[in-house]
């Protein structure tokens, strides 16, 4: 059967037709159902502690922070860090995460008026808030007193610069005696901290910690108890490019020039 002219032109326009609907549609993708962002889109997940930032006693993660130099820039202890905040992987902790920096406040006991048999039935107790931390106090006399001698023999290489230098670099040779500046506990022994090489860190009190860093030998192990003078380490030149002890006196987390301090020791 011969097809009329019209009929060929009509056959025409719907191959012409079908052929343009399929080059639209050849390399369109099915819509993305985004599962990665845990719900809505352009929600965020609220990290620990978020609810406290910028609150006294604590401290919000930033890029690149360790527990080690979180504890050392704020006065404490690492491993309080972790008690105080039940960490159950000290290793994961996040940029933004809010971290408690302080010793929680003591719980005050609430005393309550006597009452009637009648009227105590008929009571729900309160729920007993949590404590929160307590900001930093401020350093009593007895703290401020503290005595510190210098931690080893050597000559002066660089002082104390707030920007560039946070404590003294002092030379001498492998192997040379490093002492506790002052009575203290071991809250720090390793090599954790970036920068530092073997590195001890000794609370003496509740204002006041002492780094000693790229020693070649460590001495003592966390939570032991020091005396003044005694020796800690041997100095060597871990993370270092010449062999020297580098010392830092933080108070209250700040590092402060220990030359201030050492001074007639």
């Amino acid at each position: 059967m011969r097809m009329s002219r019209a009929g060929m032109w009509g056959l025409a326009a719907l191959v012409a037709a079908l052929a343009l609907s399929g080059c639209a549609n050849k390399g369109r993708l099915a819509p993305v159902d985004d599962h990665s962002m845990g719900g809505a889109r352009g929600s965020a997940r609220v990290l620990p502690g978020a609810e406290n930032a910028g609150k006294p006693g604590y401290y919000t993660v930033k890029p690149g922070d360790t527990l080690i130099r979180i504890g050392m820039d704020n006065g404490q202890s690492w491993r309080d860090i972790i008690r105080w905040n039940k960490l159950d992987n000290p290793n994961l902790i996040e940029t933004g995460q809010v971290l408690r920096v302080a010793p929680p406040a003591p719980e005050v006991a609430v005393v309550r008026p006597a009452t009637s048999p009648i009227t105590a039935s008929a009571t729900t107790p309160a729920a007993s808030a949590p404590a929160a931390p307590a900001a930093l106090p401020l350093p009593s006399a007895a703290e401020e007193a503290i005595s510190f001698q210098w931690p080893a023999r050597g000559n002066l290489i660089s002082g104390f610069d707030e920007s560039k230098n946070k404590g003294l670099d002092i030379g001498g040779k492998p192997g040379d005696p490093v002492s506790a500046a002052a009575d203290g506990r071991v809250v720090y022994a390793g090599a954790g901290l970036r920068g530092y090489g073997n590195l001890i860190i000794l609370k003496h009190n509740n204002t006041y910690l002492t780094a000693y860093a790229h020693n070649q030998t460590l001495l003592v192990k966390e939570d032991q108890t020091i005396k003044r003078g005694q020796k800690i380490a041997e100095m060597g030149n871990s993370d270092a490019d010449q062999v020297k002890l580098h010392f830092e006196i933080r108070r209250q987390g700040k590092p402060v020039d220990p030359a201030k301090y050492l001074q007639g020791n």
